[in-house]
């Protein structure tokens, strides 16, 4: 049981003209797969009740908090999970709220803000748990279980800023390689038949086509 509480109510809710503010956050990690030393991407999904389709952690963003810690804070709240969220977002898309989503009128629009979280905590119980529940999911079943068109953008981008980053992390550990000629270490620190040879380093998958 969780000793946490949800906040309820818009009393402190931010708006931007008639457009409600909305924080939320793609949670990930990378685990290996069976036999293999590749790492494989994962993405935290949340149900609702009597819905097939899946989304990511979001609700309002309130006036004393910071959009980051917004984002924080539904993510512990509705899936239960704790981590480092990156520096800015992903985006912001605008978006009705699916109470009003046949509605002609100004009420109901939204402006969301996604930000990447690397889940370093997984609770057993969280204040939400009733309400929702969670699932990891490859980033090929995210985008297949996806409810919203503009979560499955915020989803792409996700992916291609992970790969680019990966890349450049992969770019720098070769710059610092040490440049001196193979024959010269050769001399120094001769390899016996019984040494064991360095692996090629992963390959970056491209996540995001």
């Amino acid at each position: 049981m969780s000793y946490l509480t949800a906040r309820t109510g818009r009393q402190r809710q931010r708006y931007d003209g008639h457009l409600r503010l909305v924080s939320g956050c793609i949670p990930y990690r990378f685990e290996k797969s069976d036999g293999s030393i590749e790492q494989k991407l994962l993405v935290l999904m949340i149900s609702s009740p009597s819905r097939d389709d899946l989304v990511f952690p979001k609700g309002g963003w309130e006036d004393d908090e910071t959009m980051s810690e917004a984002a924080c804070r539904e993510a512990l709240e509705e899936a239960g999970v704790k981590g480092v969220l990156g520096d800015n977002p992903l985006g912001a898309w605008e978006y009705r709220s699916k109470s009003k989503q046949k509605s002609c009128s100004l009420q109901g629009g939204c402006k969301g803000f996604m930000f990447a979280m690397e889940v370093t905590e997984e609770l057993d119980s969280w204040p939400e748990q009733a309400n929702y529940g969670r699932k990891w999911l490859t980033i090929e079943e995210a985008f297949r279980s996806c409810r919203y068109d503009w979560m499955r953008e915020a989803l792409r981008k996700f992916a291609t800023a992970l790969s680019e980053t990966r890349e450049n992390d992969t770019r720098k550990e070769l710059d610092e390689l040490p440049l001196r000629p193979i024959s010269e270490i050769g001399s120094e620190h001769p390899m016996s038949s019984s040494s064991t040879s360095f692996a090629n380093h992963p390959s970056i998958q491209q996540l995001a086509a």
